[in-house]
C-alpha cells in the first residue's frame, strides 16, 4: 500500500481573508508536493469559512497535480442532485483529482434548520443519497421515489472523469463504522487514536463483509492534528487556542502529533501500524507559523513517511 499525506484548510488558517493569501497558500501546497488538500464544510460558522464546493473549484483551476476533497462534507444538508453535479463539475474540470468525503455533520441543531431539515433525518437522508449519488454518475435518465428524495427521469452531465468518485465516511463511531462498511468506498476519521483506528477499520471490515462488500486495504485514512516544536511539551504549551475541539476522554498525545518532526514520524508510523494508509496533517499553528509548519512538514517528515512500506 502506498502512504500518502495531504493537508487540511480547516476554517481560515491564514491570517488575513483575502484571496490573494489562499492562492498563495495552495500554490505552495503545489510546489511543496503535498499530495492533497481538503476543506471542511460548515453551513454556519462564527469564523471565516469558506464554501468547500467553490473553494474546490477555484483550487481546480489553479493547480495540475494536487488532489483534493471534503473532510466532510455534510451531506444530509445538501440535496444529492446538486452534490452529484457539483462533484461531477470539479471532477470533470480537475482531470479525475476530486476526492469526495462524507459525514453526518455536528450535533448543533441550528446546521440542520438553517439547511431545512431536522436533524433526527440526517442518517436516514445520507443513506438514501449516496445510492443516489452512485446512479447519477453512472445511469442515464435516473428516477427514484424514496422517503427524502423524489426524481423523474434525471440526467448529470457532463459525467465525472472518474467513473464513479470513490465516497468516503467520516466518523468514529460504532453507527458510522457500519456506515463506512456498507456504503463506502473508504474511511476518514479525525480526533482519533491509533489503537481505535485499528479497531475501527476491523468494525468496518466486518460490516463490508456482512453487506457482500470489500473495501480496498488502501482506503483507510486518518486526519492528524499536529504542532511541532522542540519538544512535546513546548508544542503543547503553544496551540493555538480554538483549533482543536479536545476529547475528554483522551489526553492530546493520544490522538495528536506533537513535537518534534521524529516524533510527528513516531506518530504517523503508529497509525500506519494500525492499518491508516492516507493522512491528512491539520496544522494547530497561527498564521505566522503556518508555513515554516508545512515546510518542516514537507521535507523532514512526508518523505520519511511516504518511504514506509506496508
Amino acid at each position: 500500500m502506498s502512504i500518502r499525506v495531504g493537508v487540511q484548510f480547516g476554517g481560515w488558517p491564514l491570517g488575513p481573508v483575502t484571496g490573494r493569501r489562499f492562492f498563495e497558500f495552495v500554490d505552495r501546497l503545489e510546489a511543496l508536493d503535498f499530495d492533497s488538500l481538503w476543506f471542511s464544510d460548515r453551513v454556519i460558522s462564527s469564523s471565516p469559512t469558506l464554501g468547500s464546493f467553490s473553494a474546490l473549484g477555484a483550487v481546480a483551476a489553479r493547480t495540475q497535480k494536487l488532489k483534493f476533497g471534503n473532510s466532510v462534507l455534510v451531506l444530509p444538508t445538501r440535496h444529492p442532485v446538486e452534490v452529484a453535479k457539483e462533484i461531477a463539475t470539479i471532477d470533470m474540470l480537475s482531470g479525475g483529482r476530486m476526492l469526495p468525503a462524507f459525514g453526518l455533520g455536528t450535533d448543533d441543531e441550528r446546521e440542520y434548520e438553517a439547511a431545512g431539515i431536522s436533524k433526527s433525518e440526517r442518517a436516514g437522508r445520507t443513506d438514501e443519497a449516496v445510492g443516489l449519488l452512485r446512479r447519477l454518475w453512472t445511469e442515464e435518465h435516473v428516477s427514484h421515489q424514496g422517503r427524502y428524495y423524489h426524481l423523474t427521469d434525471v440526467t448529470i452531465a457532463p459525467r465525472p472523469v472518474q467513473a464513479c468518485p470513490p465516497i468516503w465516511f467520516g466518523g468514529r463511531s460504532l453507527p458510522a463504522y457500519r456506515r463506512a462498511g456498507r456504503l463506502g468506498d473508504g474511511w476518514m476519521a479525525s480526533n482519533i487514536t491509533p489503537d481505535e483506528v485499528h479497531s475501527g477499520i476491523a468494525a468496518i471490515k466486518a460490516a463490508a463483509l456482512e453487506a457482500g462488500r470489500a473495501l480496498e486495504p488502501d482506503h483507510f485514512g486518518v486526519i492528524v492534528s499536529f504542532r511541532m516544536a522542540a519538544n512535546r511539551a513546548v508544542a503543547r504549551d503553544t496551540l493555538v487556542p480554538g483549533l482543536l475541539r479536545p476529547r475528554s476522554d483522551a489526553v492530546l498525545e493520544d490522538y495528536c502529533a506533537l513535537g518534534t518532526p521524529d516524533d510527528c514520524i513516531a506518530m504517523v508510523r503508529r497509525y500506519i501500524d494500525a492499518g491508516a494508509s492516507k493522512f491528512v496533517m491539520r496544522p494547530l499553528c497561527g498564521p505566522d507559523e503556518i508555513d515554516a509548519q508545512l515546510e518542516t512538514l514537507a521535507h523532514e517528515v512526508i518523505p520519511d513517511v511516504e518511504a514506509t512500506r506496508v
